[in-house]
């Protein structure tokens, strides 16, 4: 059966980390459905880092042209997801993340039914062109509207999440919101049960092998909307067991036999490789030696899958300083690999990559 090392190279496999061929932004975002980025800077390398070729101009341009859209999905966070994706899998998932937005909205911020809707239809009249949250604000206080801050942020992530905003294109840099109906004038519809197959199908391919509870947190799903899914796909998978859990991945596939190129990646924690599990996360420590609790930093360094490292990523006019706080696992042996990793990723930023080991 497959150890912790043999499935985190598998993931490594299946989420374009390992030796990526020929793929782009949007054939990236595509094969994992979703990307979690809340932090345009460092969610943007995530992309990147998954193809041949990383290049800024490769995700602008596809978030430019609403290929790919910036929006909240799945979970109360945003994603990129492909326009193609993004309308079933809002009408799939966002009921029950619906459920966190309506309490701030209605508990925290003092929002009723009525000020809730003459403020959607404001924003809806004021997106006929596309504009930053700044503007936003603007145009509702020009309607007699006080709301900015984090209850603005909050009204306008329900509104994507009901399917009626989601970004526009970046301006300068600075994010936009449009009107859906606009950005994805023809969207792809399906019905609740074949969506709760293809989301089964495409998030195993993206990211098995995994647990039926890594998927329910990862799309904010009932685990019987999961088994749903899965029992009608089911053909096209396969499963071990493996640690008291079952992990399905797509039929005919094997484990890597051993270590893969490139060696080592240098990763935000919201990338999918950790924040896209959550049942069977820590298959990226076979080793147990990774401190529990509250992360210490924000970044980690892999090393054959393998979280060797915290990693704190500190950008400057000309360098990117790389510090490395190494976990029980690390070896000396690691440090040529994740200068590579490093290498790459200052490339990608147009800066000088430096790697500091501390603590």
């Amino acid at each position: 059966m497959p150890t912790d090392t043999d499935i985190a190279r598998w993931r490594l496999r299946s989420q374009q980390l390992a030796e990526p061929t020929g793929r782009r932004a949007t054939e990236v975002v595509s094969s994992l459905l979703a990307v979690q980025a809340e932090n345009p800077a460092q969610s943007a390398w995530a992309v990147a880092t998954r193809t041949p070729a990383p290049d800024p101009a490769d995700l602008d341009s596809a978030l430019a042209d609403g290929t790919i859209i910036r929006t909240h999905v799945l979970r109360p966070t945003w994603h990129y997801v492909s326009a193609e994706d993004l309308v079933w899998l809002l009408e799939l998932t966002a009921p029950r993340v619906r459920r966190v937005t309506g309490q701030q909205l209605r508990g925290t911020h003092g929002l009723d039914d009525r000020a809730i809707d003459r403020l959607t239809e404001t924003v809806l009249a004021s997106l006929a062109d596309q504009l930053t949250r700044a503007q936003l604000a603007a145009a509702l206080a020009a309607a007699g509207h006080d709301l900015t801050g984090q209850a603005l942020m909050i009204l306008l992530a329900d509104l994507e999440l009901q399917g009626l905003v989601c970004s526009g294109a970046p301006v300068d840099g600075v994010h936009t919101y449009a009107r859906l109906a606009d950005r994805v004038p023809r969207p792809r519809r399906l019905g609740r049960e074949e969506a709760a197959a293809e989301i089964v199908l495409r998030y195993v391919r993206g990211h098995g092998p995994v647990t039926e509870r890594d998927l329910s947190y990862w799309a904010t799903l009932t685990l019987t909307d999961v088994r749903a899914g899965l029992a009608d796909v089911a053909d096209r998978l396969e499963s071990f067991e493996h640690g008291g859990r079952t992990f399905w991945h797509t039929a005919g596939e094997e484990p890597p036999s051993g270590p893969q190129r490139p060696a080592a990646h240098l990763l935000q924690l919201l990338d999918e490789t950790y924040r896209g599990y959550q049942d069977s996360r820590m298959i990226l420590d076979a080793a147990g030696v990774v401190p529990s609790g509250r992360e210490a930093m924000i970044g980690m360094a892999l090393v054959d899958g393998q979280l060797v490292a915290g990693m704190k990523r500190t950008v400057t006019g000309e360098r990117v300083l790389f510090e490395l706080q190494p976990h029980g696992s690390w070896s000396p042996d690691h440090l040529p690999h994740v200068e590579d990793a490093a290498a790459r990723y200052g490339a990608f930023l147009g800066r000088q990559p430096e790697v500091r080991l501390v603590g």
